[in-house]
């Protein structure tokens, strides 16, 4: 750790103000989780299964970008794994690198995420440290969580809907400079103040999660959830499942929790979540091999949903 990272760290620790931490020095070169572009035939032929990604994975120093107007740099306090970074990490369905190129392409900021490694993850909640010329809502020292909707701004079709946007992307899967680092490069637009009673590390889980669920089950271009409806919850006890299950019990719902075990059946009841299915005590086998799924154990599902 850089002199700089451990001095902006203890601040934020010690709850130095904004404007002192604006007056702190940045680093000229911040440790990120990173994979490289030279390695990323590494896996080939390989099943999925095999595919380590302690091998792929590398903690290196990376120069500090040139922050855009629109964007923060963010001192990252906690970050976590999903699926997106499980994917750049063992270089599938396509290695990132294809993304990062094509993001290049597109101005003078956006070359800045074309380089033979990628910062990745796709979430994180921290300190803003600077902001860019042309943010107005966000200061250094806001502690914030950090969603992954990557969005260009003057793109029209994101104005309805972000995630239906022609040029969405991911961020830290499509995108450089993610949140598995000392520092992250993040778009004001994917701000959100950190909710005061969660830990670091719960708050950055509840970007991704929280605003996944709340457009799944609540918004306009999601299911459009009103009251006395029963909703089906899949991965009921997982991080957007068990968002999803308080939406529903908030918004006048009955929710239905699929998981596939007791104990997260009994999670799923501390919830409040009283009709609960455990699959695998069912003995349900939804796919009769790999790429062919078993139609009469969906019907049978489907009359166990529906006779509750």
């Amino acid at each position: 750790m850089s002199t700089e990272i451990e001095a902006i760290r203890s601040a934020i620790l010690e709850g130095a103000s904004g404007e002192d931490l604006a007056g702190l020095p940045l680093p000229l070169a911040f440790r990120g989780a990173v994979v490289r572009a030279d390695e990323q035939e590494m896996f080939a032929g390989v099943p999925s299964d095999d595919k380590d990604p302690r091998t792929s994975v590398h903690i290196d120093d990376i120069e500090l970008p040139e922050l855009a107007p629109d964007e923060v740099f963010l001192a990252v306090m906690a970050s976590s794994i999903n699926f997106n970074t499980v994917w750049t990490s063992i270089f599938e369905p396509l290695p990132t690198f294809q993304f990062l190129s094509r993001l290049g392409k597109e101005s003078v900021w956006g070359a800045r995420h074309d380089q033979p490694f990628h910062v990745i993850g796709s979430d994180a909640a921290g300190v803003v440290l600077r902001v860019g010329s042309a943010v107005r809502l966000w200061k250094p020292g806001d502690a914030v969580t950090v969603h992954c909707n990557y969005v260009d701004d003057q793109d029209p079709s994101s104005h309805d809907d972000a995630m239906l946007a022609t040029n969405q992307r991911i961020w830290g899967f499509e995108s450089n400079y993610g949140g598995l680092a000392e520092i992250a490069l993040v778009k004001a637009n994917q701000l959100m103040p950190k909710p005061a009673h969660l830990t670091w590390e719960e708050a950055a889980v509840n970007g991704l999660t929280n605003s996944t669920s709340y457009r799944m089950i609540v918004s306009p271009n999601g299911s459009q959830m009103t009251q006395g409806q029963t909703v089906l919850i899949w991965g009921a006890s997982g991080g957007i499942g068990a968002y999803a299950v308080q939406y529903v019990l908030n918004g006048g719902g009955t929710p239905v929790g699929v998981v596939s075990s007791p104990e997260r059946a009994a999670l799923l009841r501390d919830l409040g979540c009283d009709a609960v299915i455990d699959r695998k005590a069912e003995g349900y086998r939804f796919w009769s091999d790999e790429q062919t799924q078993d139609q009469g154990e969906w019907r049978r599902f489907g009359k166990k949903i529906f006779t509750r």
